[in-house]
């Protein structure tokens, strides 16, 4: 099984326009693969220049916002790219891709990390910011999933809401929560 790393990916256009994407990164060897689905604003970019920025960071807001068309968060130039890092990093790596294997569906970058840097402290683990991962994680397949196990998995995540949230973690679970709730009426709609 594949260790995958799930980060907020900025990458750049040729004419400059920054583009953040949450987007989970498989470890291979000493680098990373990047595996985006075509089409997507990640893939061009990242064809277009070879370049792309990981953001660590423990923002659920910006998980959930990505989502759910949220998309302008601040961000910070970088010294040695031309591609921006999130403010709210915690810490970031600048990779560039080496090699790609070519697929109709899911191309794969293959990355090495060519710099990096801490910014902020990891303060600890919440189970609510983990559940509003694992929410966007889900609102980025509703189409692919039936709907029971749509509701099973929303059920669930909303205990540790209920039980560990602040107020940030809230907002971004209710962002998620209006996606599910419009997603399962069109559902329901054309049943």
């Amino acid at each position: 099984m594949a260790y995958i790393r799930e980060t907020i990916l900025t990458t750049i256009s040729d004419a400059g326009e920054v583009h953040i994407a949450p987007l989970g990164i498989i470890k291979e060897g000493d680098g990373w693969v990047i595996a985006p689905f075509r089409p997507s604003t990640t893939l061009t970019n990242i064809e277009a220049n070879g370049l792309a920025v990981v953001n660590y960071t423990d923002e659920a807001k910006i998980f959930a916002g990505c989502l759910t068309g949220r998309k302008d968060w601040p961000l910070t130039p970088l010294d040695d790219c031309k591609v921006p890092r999130l403010e709210a990093a915690l810490s970031h790596e600048v990779l560039k891709v080496e090699r790609v294997t070519e697929d109709a569906t899911r191309p794969r970058f293959f990355c090495k990390v060519v710099s990096s840097g801490q910014h902020r402290p990891f303060l600890g683990m919440n189970r609510a910011k983990a559940a509003v991962l694992e929410a966007a994680i889900l609102v980025s397949r509703l189409k692919m999933l039936p709907a029971e196990k749509i509701e099973t998995e929303i059920a669930y995540l909303k205990i540790a809401i209920d039980k560990t949230a602040g107020p940030d973690e809230e907002t971004a679970f209710y962002w998620l929560l209006e996606e599910v709730i419009e997603h399962l009426a069109e559902v329901e709609g054309a049943a």
